[in-house]
């Protein structure tokens, strides 16, 4: 069966794929989704306590505000669908979208020359010709049919999907376990009674200290309230710190990161010698603010009593977007003996639960792995080679340039990879950026520019923050999307008008999915 032709192939209809299907409807895309819902994490990775960590005016589209945006509660995961739906049909995006179709491998064909032929030179990215096959598969059937591409844009995203499973040592492993263990993605598919069922009464250890951890530990506390109920353990590794809301010492915290003269104390790309000595000589200033964040968040929240302050500073976990907020009750169910405390750096099962390397040991009749997501490994399920091989990049971080080009990857770009203070802006206005990239709009650099400017964000990600490898831009996002800006050729006053909606006043980051 010979494949069906077509211009733009988005793979993904979560919200970067909805951002990005918005922004190139003009092109008819064909927008693939594996599952029967729009959504992405918040459809099939969302526990019934989910919530977003920041207010709605803070997570909207630009140009398709909240009905209630002056609301200043957190919504809820089903809130954030409803509205990603009215987005959807507000913008006739659903027309482009096919359900329960997964892409289940991709061929680059390039006119018919091999792979290895690929120069390297971006040239036209819509040639007039198919660059790429890819085979979907429909509603579980056995057969796949064939669509042919002149550009990918894949939105399959880092988190979901494909679950990061701890390895053990022999014979140390879930076999031995008398016990249930799931990944949290599998307790997300649990409905509200199911997952009531599965913790109450039971010994549950929670694997993780990130936000789906905390969450999850305080669902398992609520549902052993009274004598009979039983303590949730959350075995904790490494720890980061947490806030309870956005303001630190009556300051609202945009005040310290979120704003021009905030960021201009933290180094950025591209950044001149003379603002390089300038950031050098603020540096102090830059310190004192972490410090000053930090003493607020040991004075409101009990971490030194229950060992959980981090041992590196709040500006690491802020500049790599893993700042989360802590749920109002959790310490108090804490204060109860309802969650408990375990730091170990390495464990393995048991029969009975789990034992450290410590030689202390946990008691559990269900474990829950609350380890994060495989997002390489997602896309090199479905990558060919040589391009597969990309993915293996020795800095961790997949270079991409504005956060969405590979520049050895041809005709094909990634939204929803680089993480900031609002992924959902981000993922917006690279989808502008790229729309008007493929309208001919401007041209992109050379590889080597491109390369260039991708290792400075890693190198200056690397300087701020141990945790580089999430990809996180946090601290020099305003410049970064000045630049996406003015390479897109915007007037002064349209971009001021843009940025002015898509920053967070509050400096929060979404629901951080990765554990």
């Amino acid at each position: 069966m010979a494949p069906i032709v077509s211009k733009i192939g988005i793979i993904g209809a979560g919200v970067s794929g909805l951002a990005a299907a918005k922004q190139v409807s003009h092109h008819n895309p064909i927008v693939f989704e594996a599952t029967d819902s729009i959504g992405g994490v918040w459809r099939h990775c969302s526990y019934s306590s989910t919530k977003l960590q920041s207010s709605r005016c803070d997570y909207e589209f630009s140009d398709f505000p909240w009905p209630d945006r002056d609301n200043t509660s957190f919504p809820s995961h089903t809130e954030i669908l409803e509205y990603l739906h009215s987005y959807a049909n507000h913008f006739d995006v659903l027309k482009f979208v096919r359900f329960n179709s997964k892409v289940v491998e991709i061929k680059f064909v390039n006119d018919g020359q091999e792979a290895t032929d690929f120069s390297g030179k971006p040239g036209s990215l819509l040639p007039g010709h198919p660059v790429w096959e890819v085979a979907v598969q429909t509603n579980d059937s056995d057969s796949v049919q064939w669509y042919a591409f002149e550009f990918i844009v894949v939105c399959i995203g880092k988190y979901g999907d494909l679950p990061r499973i701890p390895e053990f040592p022999y014979n140390r492993g879930p076999e031995i376990f008398q016990g249930e263990v799931l990944h949290a993605l599998d307790y997300c598919k649990l409905d509200k009674e199911s997952a009531s069922n599965l913790l109450q009464g039971k010994k549950v250890a929670v694997i993780g200290y990130k936000k789906s951890a905390i969450d999850l530990a305080l669902e398992c506390a609520e549902a052993n309230q009274g004598p009979e109920g039983q303590p949730c353990t959350m075995v904790v590794r490494t720890l980061h710190w947490t806030v309870p809301h956005y303001w630190v010492w009556g300051l609202p915290f945009y005040m310290f990161y979120s704003t021009r003269t905030s960021q201009f104390l933290h180094e950025r790309p591209n950044q001149s010698l003379l603002r390089t000595l300038l950031c050098l000589l603020l540096s102090p200033m830059r310190h004192g603010v972490s410090k000053f964040i930090e003493s607020y968040l040991l004075w409101k929240l009990p971490l030194q009593k229950y060992g959980l302050k981090p041992d590196h500073p709040f500006e690491e976990d802020y500049a790599s977007c893993q700042m989360a907020i802590m749920p109002e009750n959790f310490f108090s169910e804490a204060d109860k003996g309802k969650i408990v405390f375990k730091r170990a750096s390495k464990w393995w099962f048991s029969k009975e639960g789990i034992e450290f390397d410590d030689d202390t040991k946990v008691d559990a009749d269900v474990v829950v792995l609350a380890t994060g997501y495989d997002g390489k490994k997602k896309l090199k399920a479905i990558l060919p080679d040589p391009f597969r091989s990309l993915l293996e990049y020795p800095s961790g971080v997949m270079p991409l340039y504005r956060g969405t080009i590979h520049p050895l990857i041809p005709n094909m770009a990634f939204v929803g990879y680089l993480e900031s203070v609002s992924n959902l802006h981000s993922s917006e206005l690279r989808s502008i950026w790229l729309a008007r990239l493929l309208d001919d709009k401007f041209k992109l650099p050379s590889v080597e520019k491109m390369i260039e400017q991708a290792t400075k964000e890693m190198e200056v990600s690397k300087k701020t923050t141990r945790f580089y490898k999430r990809h996180c831009i946090s601290t020099f996002s305003i410049n970064h999307s000045d630049e996406i800006c003015e390479e897109m050729g915007w007037t002064s006053w349209r971009k001021k008008n843009w940025l002015s909606e898509a920053f967070s006043p509050y400096g929060s980051q979404d629901y951080d999915k990765e554990n």
